[in-house]
């Protein structure tokens, strides 16, 4: 469905783009004495260029229009972040000087904190213009369970400016519903009823009805949409997209499907992966001394794990275990258990602290682990849960993670009881379907101070 909005999303768009270059402007001042050094003629262009690309990722429809406002400003911030990360790279491209980094912060802080009172202050005003000048009326073709709920929609969110001016149906339903009339009188009530869209939300078997509101709308030049049976079919997460004139139905849609989702994702691992190898590069080589002091052996361990799509994988981990006591990484048989004779004195150390695991922040660099995600099992067990435990390979369609929703939760270590083996990969399918940037960040959060994520950690 369709609101009128074209005229408020120019408008917004415009604004935000005289607030970026007046924040610009002023940065350049304090910072120069100027206003636009012949220097920065580029870096304003690049400026500009960038929040045009951010346009184009995320677009304005889907921020100004669509969510409510507590999501709306959710995505401002990540609008922010993605600017940056945008901005970045095409300066040192074009190889700007050091006064870029002053002028880049500065700009996008400053930027930041106009749009967003800009946007706080537009909210209500965008709200009443979209009610009283903007509103998409909507005529409802059924008036039983679909149409229902196309209407309760409407009412809770109001900020979408959808008007109902009434149902039509062949039956009255007993469901309160107030029927202005049926499916054939549609040409006489579009004559004497404003309406700017017709929503079909009639049962698939109404094949005829349905084709000829279709007909009936196309002639009166008005748009049509019509509510599939879909979600009973194959469910809520499915996403319909065409190859030329196949219609597809892609099962099992996911946020991270979404090429802004994963834009944003994949950059913050490359960003997140960088700054730990490199700010904690000493601690990584005193750990690999302390291994190489303490036992004989090489530093890493490198077990063969099952990744992105199934694709085997080589996972770097700091050795914790004898060498003569351990077992081949391509094959791992055999879990880890409690007071595990195998495990050495500085392995024991580098477990219960998660210290093993930060060799893996090379496989998130290479791209084959994310910073959040569901664990990689070994493979032996991959087979098992395979098997054994329903939607388990769901896992797969993600890269797996150096932390996850189910590891910060409590379940990690042991998968021999069958509470153990459904509740991690319950939680591993939860964070999937319910992923988010700010998901993201918790989870790290908890990684760090979180009292459930060392449980069961030898």
């Amino acid at each position: 469905m369709k609101v009128k909005k074209q005229g408020i999303l120019l408008s917004y768009f415009l604004v935000e783009i005289v607030l970026l270059n007046l924040a610009f402007f002023m940065v350049s001042y304090v910072s120069s004495g100027t206003l636009l050094k012949s220097g920065y003629i580029v870096l304003l262009l690049l400026f500009n260029l960038g929040w045009l690309s951010i346009v184009f990722i995320n677009g304005p429809q889907e921020l100004y229009v669509r969510y409510k406002l507590k999501k709306r400003i959710k995505d401002l911030l990540l609008n922010y972040f993605l600017f940056l990360g945008i901005t970045s790279p095409l300066i040192m491209i074009f190889g700007e000087d050091d006064y870029s980094r002053t002028m880049v912060l500065g700009t996008t802080l400053l930027f930041s904190a106009f749009s967003f009172l800009f946007f706080l202050l537009s909210s209500n005003y965008l709200s009443a213009i979209k009610r009283n000048n903007f509103s998409s009326k909507l005529l409802i073709l059924g008036a039983e369970e679909k149409g229902r709920k196309v209407y309760e929609f409407t009412q809770k969110n109001k900020h979408l400016g959808y008007e109902v001016v009434g149902f039509l149906d062949d039956k009255v339903p007993s469901n309160g519903i107030n029927v202005i009339g049926g499916i054939q009188e549609l040409p006489q009530v579009l004559s004497n009823t404003a309406v700017d869209e017709i929503v079909i939300a009639l049962p698939t078997y109404k094949e005829k009805e349905i084709k000829y509101a279709i007909e009936t709308a196309d002639f009166e030049g008005i748009r049509c949409n019509v509510i599939p049976d879909f979600v009973n079919s194959f469910g809520l997460n499915h996403h319909t997209y065409n190859l030329d004139e196949i219609p597809v139905i892609e099962m099992h849609h996911i946020p991270l499907d979404s090429s802004h989702n994963y834009f944003l994702k994949r950059l913050f691992d490359m960003i997140f992966a960088v700054f730990i190898l490199v700010f904690l590069s000493p601690i990584l080589l005193a750990i690999a001394l302390w291994i190489k002091f303490d036992s004989k052996g090489p530093v890493f361990y490198k077990p063969v794990r099952k990744g992105l799509s199934g694709n085997k994988f080589t996972c770097y981990k700091f050795r914790t275990m004898y060498t003569e006591l351990c077992e081949d990484p391509s094959s791992g048989s055999r879990s880890t258990t409690k007071n595990d004779p195998r495990i050495t004195r500085v392995g024991s150390f580098l477990r219960k602290k998660d210290l093993d695991e930060l060799p893996q922040f090379i496989n998130v660099l290479f791209g084959q682990m994310s910073v959040v995600g569901p664990r990689p099992h070994r493979v032996n067990l991959n087979s098992e849960l395979q098997n054994h435990v329903e939607k388990y390979m769901f896992r797969a369609y993600v890269r797996p993670g150096v932390t996850g929703w189910a590891q910060v939760n409590g379940w990690r270590g042991p998968t021999e009881t069958e509470e153990q083996k459904q509740e991690r990969i319950r939680h591993d399918l939860w964070y999937i379907e319910n992923w988010s940037f700010w998901l993201d960040l918790k989870i790290i959060f908890l990684t760090a101070f979180g009292k459930k994520t060392r449980k069961n950690a030898f």
